[in-house]
């Protein structure tokens, strides 16, 4: 039995879903399997697996096949890894893309904070995501970070033909937030919410996400939310933390978090096909 992690205060059991999380990073590689029994603890009893290029989606889908019922995957390019794509790598996606236990294309779209990959080839492999994604009627796992509106300008046409999708790890402006959810787009809420260094946008705008878009997710390793007590020894984040998140999220809506809960799994469940708990 592995130990117990944190948990907020007053918060009571429910059955969660991550959204997003990368257990095929390396920093899973020694305890993948402590990993999931916390989270299993913790009350996430659904996870989906984020793909980020064709090596990450393969591996990806094959611990869904390993743990069904539990774990599901994504299958995309990131964009920073666009430029990075074998020249056969359309057909490889669909290929994924697929198998039923890919649940979502992506993650795909746009960074022009970082800019790993030239903005043309970005734009190329994510709208190349898109006609995949409304090809094989799977909804879509999207990334978005100061595009100046360039990621909604390219998804726009496409919108109609997709079956719906997330803005995962949702981080922008309120003129993003409205047209994101003019596009018919969820909100994925991370543990961005729970930093008070530079939450402070999303912990605002997150009364004004309609309770049927919202999702919860810890982006783990990445994004330990910044609330937790005791604080954690290592930096690494993991869904079994994901509490956490809901609980912030709650908050800055003045929400019960059980119902919240309720309401992001059911979200996650429809969205992706997941069974429900």
């Amino acid at each position: 039995m592995v130990d117990a992690l944190p948990r907020p205060a007053g918060l009571g059991w429910a059955d969660l879903v991550d959204i997003g999380v990368n257990l095929t990073a390396s920093q899973f590689d020694q305890d993948l399997p402590s990993v999931l029994e916390r989270a299993r603890a913790a009350g996430v009893v659904r996870q989906l697996v984020t793909g980020t290029d064709l090596p990450h989606s393969h591996s990806a889908l094959a611990l869904a096949a390993a743990h069904p019922g539990e774990l599901f995957a994504t299958a995309g390019v990131h964009p920073h890894a666009a430029a990075a794509v074998p020249a056969h790598w359309r057909q490889e996606l669909g290929d994924l893309l697929a198998d039923p236990e890919v649940r979502a294309a992506g993650e795909t779209g746009l960074d022009f904070n970082r800019d790993y990959s030239p903005r043309p080839d970005q734009e190329a492999v994510f709208i190349a995501q898109l006609e995949l994604a409304a090809e094989h009627r799977k909804p879509v796992f999207l990334h978005e970070r100061d595009t100046e509106g360039r990621f909604f300008d390219l998804l726009a046409p496409l919108a109609d033909d997709l079956t719906g999708g997330v803005l995962h790890c949702f981080t922008g402006s309120e003129r993003d937030l409205d047209r994101a959810l003019t596009a018919g787009l969820h909100i994925g809420i991370t543990g961005w919410i729970c930093d008070e260094r530079r939450g402070g946008t999303l912990a605002a705008l997150a009364p004004r996400i309609p309770a049927e878009r919202l999702m919860i997710e810890t982006d783990a390793p990445w994004l330990l939310p910044r609330t937790i007590r005791p604080r954690q020894k290592s930096r690494r984040n993991e869904p079994g933390l994901l509490p956490w998140v809901l609980a912030a999220l709650a908050a800055c809506r003045d929400e019960d978090p059980m119902e919240l809960a309720r309401t992001t799994t059911a979200n996650a469940c429809r969205l992706f096909g997941l069974p429900l708990p």
